[in-house]
Parts: C-alpha cells; sequence; structure tokens
C-alpha cells in the first residue's frame, strides 16, 4: 500500500525493541510508531493519543493568546497613567474658587427644582398629618369648620394643620376647593402659606405654616393691649398690602369675603397674614361683578349690598370688610357693644363720623387712650376707614389706593358721609354721592384716585403747594 516509516529509539530487542516491518502489509500508509507493549514491544502512539496531543496544543495556544491580551491591557494603562501624571505635572492648576460646569448644573438645578417643588402645595397621606401633629395633640383654635392642630415637620419648621369636619352636605369640600384653589397659587409676604393639604377617604385637611402669634381679634380685644399702637398701624399697612396683591397684582381677582380680625394672623414679629380663605372665590380681571349665592362673611363686616337682593358683589365688599377693621384697631375694641337696659347698640363707626363732621376726630382718638406720637396716624388711619365704609361700592378706594393713604404722603380728601343703609335701605343709596366736604370735581374711575387723596408732600402742604395736572 506505501512506504511505512518506523521510528527506531534503538531500544534494541534486548530492551523491548520492536523490530522493522520489512514490506507492506494491512497497515496504513504513512508514519508509523509502534507503541511500548506492541506486538513487537516499540515504542508508539495510537490514534486516540493524536487527539490528546491536539487539545494540549490548542489550550497552549489559548493561555498564550490571553497572556498577550492581559499584558497588552495592562501595558496601555500604565502608558495612560504615565501620560495623566506627565499632564498634571505640566498644566497650571485651576483657581479654587471656579466650579466645574457639570458641578455647577447639578446643585443649581438641584435647588431650583426643589425650590419650585415647594412652591406648590403638597399633598400628604392622613398618616403623615397624624406623625406631624404626634397624633393630634395640640388644639390652636376650633370653629364650626373643624379644628387646627400644631404640628412639625421632619425637618422642624412648625405648621397648623387644619382638619375640616366632613358633613352631609358640599360645604367643607368647597371650602377646600376655595383655599387650596386661591391661596395655594398665591405668594405673598402678607397672605399666609399653603404648604399642603391632605384629601383622601379618612381626611380633609389643610397644612399652613405655623403663626406664632394667632390672630389680631386675641391682641385686639384683650385686657391688656400688649400691643403698641405703632405695631398696630404696621398690621393695619401690610393687611391693605395682602388684600391689594389679591385684588390687583393675580394673574385672576382673588375676593377674599371674610376680612376681619380673626382672620389675620401675627408671625413671631407680629407681621400680618391675611389667612381663612375658605370663601374665596377667583374672578376675572375684566367682570364688573361675581355671582354669588347665599350670604357670604360674618355679620358685623358685610357690606351692605350683601342685603340687597340682587345687587351686584365687587371686590370692594372686601374694601368695606378692612374699613370695619380699621374701625376696631382705631378704638381697641369690637365696634358693637351692648348698650345694657337701654337696648340700643354703641357702634363705634357712627361715633368717628360724627366726631369727624363736627371737627373733633382728634379728641375721640385722644379718647381712645392713643399716646400724642401716634395720633397723626391714627386721625389718618380712620379717615381711611370712613372711606372704606361708603355705602357705594364705587365710591370706595381700591386697596392700593387705601395701602397709599395708610403709609402717609398723600392729603386725604374729607369723605362724604357713609352709613345710609342704617336708616334706609334702598338701591339710590348705593349710588355714589355727587360731592363732599371736599367739593364735587372727582371721579370714581380706578384709573384716578383723586376722588379720595391729592398727591402731595409736608412741605407741599404747608406752603399750599398743588400738582399741576393737564
Amino acid at each position: 500500500m506505501g512506504d511505512e516509516v518506523v521510528l527506531d529509539f534503538g531500544l534494541g530487542p534486548g530492551r523491548g525493541g520492536g523490530e522493522v516491518p520489512q514490506g507492506g502489509g494491512d497497515s496504513d500508509s504513512g508514519y508509523r510508531v509502534r507503541g511500548i507493549g506492541g506486538e513487537g514491544g516499540g515504542f508508539g502512539l495510537g490514534k486516540g493519543h493524536g487527539v490528546a496531543i491536539e487539545a494540549v496544543v490548542v489550550v497552549s495556544i489559548m493561555v498564550l493568546a490571553m497572556v498577550f491580551l492581559f499584558s497588552n491591557f495592562f501595558a496601555r494603562k500604565m502608558k495612560e497613567r504615565l501620560v495623566s501624571e506627565i499632564q498634571s505635572a505640566v498644566a497650571a492648576p485651576l483657581p479654587t474658587n471656579v466650579i466645574q460646569h457639570w458641578e455647577a448644573d447639578t446643585s443649581t438645578i438641584g435647588k431650583f427644582l426643589r425650590e419650585l417643588a415647594q412652591q406648590r402645595p403638597v399633598r400628604f397621606t392622613s398618616q403623615q398629618l397624624c406623625t406631624f401633629t404626634q397624633n393630634y395633640t395640640t388644639i390652636l383654635g376650633s370653629g364650626g369648620f373643624g379644628k387646627v392642630y400644631k404640628g412639625e415637620f421632619p425637618n422642624g419648621l412648625k405648621i397648623a394643620v387644619k382638619v375640616l369636619n366632613r358633613g352631609p352636605n358640599r360645604s367643607i369640600e368647597e371650602q377646600f376647593m376655595a383655599e387650596v384653589g386661591t391661596i395655594g397659587r398665591t405668594h405673598h409676604i402678607n397672605l399666609v402659606r399653603l404648604y399642603g393639604f391632605c384629601y383622601d377617604q379618612f381626611m380633609i385637611a389643610l397644612v399652613y405654616e405655623f403663626m406664632e402669634n394667632g390672630s389680631l381679634d386675641k391682641h385686639l380685644f384683650s385686657e391688656n393691649q400688649e400691643l403698641q399702637w405703632e405695631k398696630l398701624h404696621e398690621v393695619a399697612v401690610g393687611t391693605a398690602k395682602g388684600i391689594a396683591y389679591l385684588h390687583e397684582e393675580c394673574q385672576q381677582r382673588i375676593i377674599h369675603y371674610d376680612i376681619k380680625p380673626g382672620n389675620v394672623l401675627l408671625d413671631d414679629n407680629f407681621a400680618p397674614k391675611v389667612a381663612d380663605f375658605g370663601l374665596a372665590k377667583l374672578s376675572n380681571r375684566d367682570d364688573s361683578h361675581v355671582s354669588v349665592t347665599g350670604y357670604r362673611g360674618t355679620p358685623g363686616y358685610l357690606a351692605p349690598e350683601f342685603m340687597l337682593k340682587n345687587f351686584p358683589i365687587t371686590h370692594k365688599c372686601d374694601v368695606y370688610s378692612f374699613g370695619i377693621l380699621l374701625f376696631e384697631i382705631v378704638g381697641r375694641r369690637k365696634n358693637t357693644r351692648d348698650c345694657g337696659d337701654s337696648g340700643s347698640l354703641d357702634w363705634f363707626p357712627k361715633h368717628v363720623w360724627e366726631e369727624f363732621e363736627k371737627g373733633e376726630l382728634m379728641g375721640l382718638i385722644e379718647g381712645c387712650g392713643v399716646e400724642e406720637k401716634d395720633r397723626g396716624k391714627a386721625e389718618r388711619m380712620a379717615m381711611v376707614a370712613l372711606w372704606c365704609a361708603q355705602d357705594s361700592p364705587e365710591a370706595r378706594p381700591p386697596m392700593s389706593a387705601v395701602v397709599k393713604m395708610l403709609e402717609g404722603g398723600v392729603e386725604i380728601m374729607p369723605p362724604p358721609k357713609p352709613f345710609h343703609y342704617l336708616f334706609s335701605v334702598g338701591v339710590g343709596v348705593h349710588k355714589p354721592s355727587g360731592g363732599s366736604g371736599s367739593g364735587s370735581g372727582y371721579t370714581t374711575s380706578e384709573g384716578t384716585n383723586s376722588y379720595w387723596y391729592k398727591e402731595t408732600t409736608p412741605i407741599m402742604a404747608t406752603y399750599e403747594i398743588n400738582v399741576a395736572t393737564l
């Protein structure tokens, strides 16, 4: 069949060596090695042993390849490290006050997003409110709406949790929607802050910032009256600014409907914040009036137009209520007192008008215990109150004008007689009067405030200098 190659390792017959065949036979052609223990006792490998050798070769190649790859990897790393060290050695160091671009973006944007989230009311669970209030242990106040509890966020910030009573009608749901829908979208230093709310099957609640000194009525009507008159004037101005923001600076005008001392809260510095928007309503700025069903507000502070059927209700009802609040600040008393056996009522705003009409308003203010250094501001406040309490909504000044008159720097025009509705109720008494003690040449248009005050300064008043008009 072919030549057969025999490898003789010189073992010889005496050492078990095989012999070389001399001719062909049945064996395959090619190299042939007799294995040890074969017929001739020679040294050789069979077919199975050839496969083993191939496996060893393959494994060896793979090991060598892996060694090469790892060597190449570590060599590249060493090169990169060396280059980095060289660059750091020759490059100028960055100033310590320079913030890397990515670092600035991360911190600034993160802070911005957190602040943005905090500006919107957060929805809490009833379990969270239970934790914040320590299972509702401290009651701050209560009323027909429900109760207010003192609480604290995990970061130590104090809060007031107003839990509303559920009822068969929808009044509580309407109050909840009114508060979240109005104060939840406003941010002003003189408006109470709404942090969040809870509305689920267990609870309806509102979470407000905590006001350390409670409501204004507790300080006005208390026997000790520790609040100084100068601070009371600041409270009046701040409250007016808060209402002016609601009426004139919000995208949609917000009418509060329940301005009174109990709804003006004082923080730890006695700065005022208007609160309790349960009756509030949104209206478009272009609307001349809003539709109101039923009675809104607190007796004694309600504008007279609420007593007239189908009479248009505007934001000027808040101006009237604020005027009644100003009377109580000037007198540091409730406006209405029972005269006892006579059955009549002692109504302070009526006394203010009578004394003003007689030119003796300063005497009334002195009788209210106002010190001499504060009497000028108190007289100004009383005149503003008379303007705000006018029968006609059009005759009442806008709240921005009220702020200006309270702060000073303008000459307040003498107000016409208010409170006609106490003697006769009719549509006619709610129309703007044709004139006042100052003449009848002024307009009630919102575009000009000359009906309520004149631009002036103390020097201009002293030398009777008037502002030129075209």
